[in-house]
């Protein structure tokens, strides 16, 4: 599978809902979904490079019930405001993936409307699963055919026609050619013949060798239906369950199981690259689904430190609400507006902005092994490493602050965490503080990577506009504003310049240091905050 898919953060956007489009198409040519290229800015900010936008076809209503699979949508915009869409999504760098409703079609699709208009005369008789004449449909037609799931406004597709599936790789290569789409996620996968997709990846990767297939399966085997000859990737419903389950059980060992069983050594999916979620159009919001919202922010942290590629749904950054009913998913899907959203939670949007800059820096939360180190009912550790780099997740969920501990291979080192900028000393054993409700995100500092403030999100030095200088250096222990810890030996005296500089020792290699005085004082300014350049720690 293509490296871009591990390497992204992925925001899932219904089109239809994210826009407050019509619940029915009227036909009134309207650009809504422009309003995607307002909110690039913001994508960025959570280390978003890759959307997938739900059904954006012409339909008659919610998107899956596809009239023309070659136009955009009437109440979304039309095929060249979305050419410019994505032209401004590739400008940002962020892949774009589009949602493929092959396996049935809405009643007002036009192949269909041809049998109702000419019955058994028509040529279109047999693009359609068991469409037969030998009595009526549920809908008051003059002939029988299969609905998806039972439900007759939804025609299912013969996909063994040759001419069904020609109309359909031509709409993809369509949308390859013409708008750089980087790939699909397969709607109904479970539904759809194994050789449509085997048809539809060889197509596809003639086309454009890195482009993506995944495939909306809920249950079963995935190998089943991501393999080398049909989809790359599936999305992870198990641990989806798993994740906010154990959260409001206070039982680690239920998300544990089932991330042993997929990706620990041997691990039945450790070959894949899972897309994993917390919620989506289908399923009640997380915030919802989670009891304890104090919960949300190890929730995430769990998702976006499993192997997989983990992503975003819409709004779900700052933790809004919605539960679907018996009769409809809208408040799962509403229109929301950047800089509107109410009873916003920033505080774990920010923190999301922070998870991304650390997956984003860590290669071994994207391509790295797995392995629990510690199960507990209200703490879990695991490893991911990769290569040469060890990172330890530790999460707690306890009222309280709690020691988690376990062992390393290495001896004498350094763990620094990304989500604080804390460093702990650890000698082959860890016995490490986790504040209630919350995760560390630790690296092993083994001389070969340290963090900083700009790839990780670390902020150690708490910014504050009215911070003065450091007023005088003496001996001690010293941190840099991008988290590293430093030990002061002294001041000196350069015998040429008489200019003073400061010696100190780093606590990682232990390498000896030379800064000039007034450069070791200074405040210095970062991504429009200042910090310190060194704060006094003892």
């Amino acid at each position: 599978m293509s490296n871009w898919v591990n390497e992204s953060v992925f925001y899932h956007i219904y089109p239809l809902g994210f826009c407050g489009a019509p619940e029915y198409n009227d036909g009134v040519q309207s650009y809504r979904l422009d309003k995607i290229v307002d909110w690039i800015p913001h994508l960025k900010e959570l280390g978003i490079n890759a959307v997938y936008l739900g059904p954006l076809f012409e339909s008659s209503k919610h998107g899956y019930d596809t009239k023309d699979y070659y136009k955009v949508d009437a109440r979304l915009g039309d095929n060249a405001s979305f050419k410019h869409i994505c032209e401004e999504l590739h400008k940002n760098d962020i892949k774009i993936v589009l949602d493929g409703v092959f396996n049935h079609v809405g009643r007002e699709f036009w192949a269909f409307k041809d049998v109702q208009e000419n019955g058994q005369a028509s040529q279109y008789c047999d693009w359609f699963q068991n469409l037969n004449f030998g009595g009526g449909s549920p809908m008051g037609d003059a002939f029988w055919y299969e609905g998806w799931s039972g439900c007759y406004d939804l025609v299912k597709l013969n996909l063994r026609n040759g001419n069904v599936v020609n109309h359909l790789l031509d709409a993809v290569g369509m949308w390859i050619d013409d708008f750089g789409i980087d790939g699909l996620r397969l709607d109904a996968a479970d539904c759809i013949d194994l050789d449509f997709f085997r048809q539809l990846k060889n197509y596809c990767k003639s086309r454009k060798s890195d482009f993506w297939l995944m495939g909306e399966i809920i249950h079963g085997d995935y190998n089943r239906w991501a393999n080398n000859e049909t989809l790359d990737s599936v999305t992870n419903y198990e641990c989806y369950k798993g994740n906010w389950s154990s959260h409001n059980d206070h039982n680690y060992f239920e998300i544990a199981h089932s991330l042993q069983r997929q990706f620990a050594n041997g691990g039945i999916y450790s070959h894949l690259c899972l897309y994993n979620f917390v919620d989506n159009h289908d399923v009640n919001r997380i915030a919802d689904n989670c009891r304890d919202n104090r919960h949300l922010g190890n929730v995430y942290s769990l998702m976006y430190t499993m192997p997989g590629t983990p992503s975003i749904y819409y709004g779900s950054e700052w933790g809004i609400k919605g539960s679907r009913t018996n009769s409809s998913d809208a408040a799962l899907r509403p229109c929301i507006n950047f800089g509107e959203i109410p009873d916003a939670n920033n505080n774990l949007c920010e923190y999301l902005k922070k998870l991304g800059k650390i997956r984003h820096a860590l290669p071994a939360l994207k391509y790295g092994n797995f392995e629990n180190k510690n199960i507990k009912n209200e703490q879990l550790v695991y490893e991911r490493s990769f290569e040469n780099q060890h990172v330890y997740i530790a999460l707690n969920l306890n009222e309280n602050e709690q020691y988690v501990d376990f062992n390393l291979e290495n001896g004498f080192s350094k763990l620094t965490d990304t989500v604080s900028g804390q460093v702990f000393d650890v000698n082959g054993y860890a016995n490490i503080p986790v504040p209630a409700n919350s995760t560390r995100i630790m690296v092993l500092n083994n001389g070969e990577f340290s963090l900083s403030s700009d790839d990780a999100g670390n902020a150690p030095c708490e910014y504050n506009s009215t911070l003065e200088p450091l007023k005088e250096v003496t001996p001690g222990r010293y941190k840099h504003f991008k988290g590293n810890e430093y030990e002061v030996i002294g001041v000196a005296e350069n015998t040429e310049t008489r200019e003073a500089v400061v010696v100190y020792k780093d606590m990682q290699e232990h390498r000896l240091w030379v800064r000039p005085y007034n450069m070791f004082i200074e405040l210095v300014q970062r991504d429009g905050k200042t910090y310190r350049r060194f704060d006094k720690l003892s």
